[in-house]
C-alpha cells in the first residue's frame, strides 16, 4: 500500500531573473513501511521535496497524495491535521520550543492531539528512556547539548503515533555513536510499529542504513536503489 505518492512534482524558486527549479518534475511512491533515504549534495532538492511531502510547502506543479489524500485539494487548516495526525518530523535545525522544557516539548504534540493528560507520562518517558535522554527531561533547550537537543526533536516526531517520519539531516549534528543510537530507534520503530521513515541525508552511515536510495541531483531522480 502506497503511503506517499509523488507525482511530477516540480518547485521552482524566483532568485533575481533567474528561476531556480529547486525540485524538477520528480515521481516517487514511497510504500507504507518504507525505510528511505534521499541522498545528495546540498542544493540537490532533497529539503524542498521533504517540505513539500510534508505539506510546509505547495508544488509549483504535479500533485503529492499522503495515504489517498491529495495535498493540493486541501486548505492550510486541513494540512495541518493531517501533519498533526499523520507525520513526525525532525527538522535539521530541532526547532524545539525555548521556553519549554524537553518533557513539555515532546508533550506538546500530546496535547494538541488531545490525548488525556494522565496518558502523557506512560506516552513519553519510555520514548525518552529509549534515546538515552531520561533524566533530562526537565531541563530547557538551552541547557542541552545539540545531540540532546536532536533527540528531544526525535521524541517529539514519534511520540504521536504518526505512520509517517520525515527527518532533514537528522543525523548532522550528532556523533558516530549517537547518531548510531538514533538510527537502531528509528528502525526499531520501523519495523515493530510499522512507521515509514523519509531521511534527507549525505550522511554514509544513514545512506548505509536505508533499505531504499533515493539520489537527487539538480532537482532530479538520478537513482532509486533498493536493497535486499
Amino acid at each position: 500500500m502506497e503511503t506517499i505518492k509523488i507525482s511530477e512534482v516540480t518547485k521552482n524558486f524566483q532568485e533575481g531573473e533567474h528561476v531556480v527549479h529547486a525540485v524538477n518534475g520528480v515521481d516517487i511512491t514511497i510504500e507504507n513501511g518504507e525505510f528511505a533515504a534521499l541522498a545528495g549534495p546540498s542544493g540537490s532538492g532533497k529539503t524542498t521535496l521533504l517540505n513539500l511531502i510534508g505539506g510546509l510547502d505547495r508544488p509549483t506543479s504535479g500533485e503529492i497524495s499522503i495515504d489517498g489524500t491529495q495535498l493540493s485539494k486541501r486548505k492550510d487548516n486541513e494540512l495541518t491535521e493531517i501533519r498533526l495526525r499523520k507525520i513526525g518530523f525532525v527538522f535539521q535545525a530541532y526547532n524545539l520550543i525555548p521556553v519549554l522544557t524537553a518533557y513539555e516539548n515532546v508533550q506538546f504534540v500530546l496535547q494538541v492531539q488531545g490525548v488525556p493528560e494522565r496518558e502523557h507520562h506512560d506516552r513519553i518517558m519510555p520514548i525518552l528512556e529509549d534515546l538515552g535522554i531520561k533524566g533530562l527531561e526537565n531541563r530547557f533547550p538551552t541547557q542541552l547539548s545539540g545531540g540532546q537537543q536532536q533527540r528531544v526533536a526525535v521524541a517529539r516526531a514519534v511520540v504521536g503515533n504518526p505512520t509517517i517520519v520525515l527527518a532533514d539531516e537528522p543525523t548532522a549534528n550528532l556523533d558516530s555513536e549517537t547518531s548510531k543510537s538514533l538510527l537502531d530507534l528509528m528502525r526499531r520503530l520501523n519495523t515493530e510499529k510499522g512507521v515509514t521513515f523519509l531521511f534527507s541525508t549525505h550522511d554514509p552511515m544513514v545512506i548505509e542504513r536505508a533499505r531504499r536510495v533515493i539520489r537527487l541531483r539538480d532537482g532530479k531522480v538520478q537513482a532509486d536503489e533498493r536493497k535486499n
